[in-house]
């Protein structure tokens, strides 16, 4: 990574910081979950059966804010035995906060600084993003995020990366349920291909049957990754495999 790179991407985490000391928490939620699924396939190997264990950070602030999340997958590390652990971080800065100007138009809620620091993986990665995101207002949903990256990657060459999240609670009946998950797309480059990540959570709020709504939920996760890890569909390295789920917020 570059100097001027590297001050961009830590100038951006130093500010959030900063901000976080000053500023007004509107939100925070902290969650483990449980995925398992014999259908997981990296680096043209045949399905495997894996288990991931996830805990994930979400915090809004008037300044913006922050999510975090770590992944330990059991025993699938590059030791036999070794566990794979894999990680980011990323906040993002209001700039509406920031200028004090009221920057929504439209069906844009507001822009905002980004950045994420993505660590760990089978390859120990350390790969740096830095761009800007778009908060909109969408009926029906939650949260609708677009981020416009230039990723700094620690191994393979740079690129560039879109990701869509979302969320949206819809009921039937009595049962509550949630949709949400993300999208990522990835450029290609001269030593890897592009890739496209969609991954959608389906989940029934299991804990709103006894009194305690958004605290337990079940369901299923799909996973459509090709080009996993940037290989090419010559080596058959496209995944798209269902999970069983269970997420517990604290």
């Amino acid at each position: 990574m570059t100097h001027c790179k590297r001050a961009i991407a830590i100038a951006c985490l130093s500010l959030v910081g900063i901000s976080s000391a000053q500023a007004e928490k509107l939100f925070s939620d902290s969650s483990l979950s449980l995925l398992h699924s014999d259908q997981y396939q990296a680096f043209g190997q045949e399905q495997q059966e894996q288990t991931f264990f996830t805990f994930e950070n979400v915090t809004a602030h008037d300044w913006g804010g922050s999510f975090f999340f770590v992944d330990v997958n059991q025993g699938h590390g590059r030791a036999r035995g070794q566990d794979d652990v894999y990680g980011e971080f990323s906040p993002t800065l209001s700039l509406t906060w920031l200028s004090g100007l009221d920057l929504g138009t439209g069906p844009i809620r507001d822009l905002s600084l980004a950045a994420t620091y993505e660590f760990g993986g089978e390859t120990d990665l350390n790969n740096y993003l830095t761009g800007v995101s778009l908060a909109w207002d969408v009926p029906g949903f939650q949260y609708v995020n677009t981020a416009f990256y230039y990723v700094n990657n620690s191994e393979v060459s740079d690129d560039l990366q879109l990701t869509l999240t979302w969320g949206s609670p819809f009921e039937i009946g009595p049962a509550r349920f949630l949709i949400d998950g993300f999208l990522d797309y990835s450029t290609g480059e001269s030593d890897h291909a592009a890739e496209l990540n969609f991954t959608p959570q389906l989940k029934l709020d299991v804990g709103h049957f006894s009194g305690h709504p958004g605290v337990l939920y079940a369901g299923i996760e799909y996973a459509y990754w090709r080009n996993k890890y940037g290989l090419s569909d010559e080596v058959m390295d496209t995944e798209s495999s269902v999970s069983a789920l269970v997420k517990f917020h604290f």
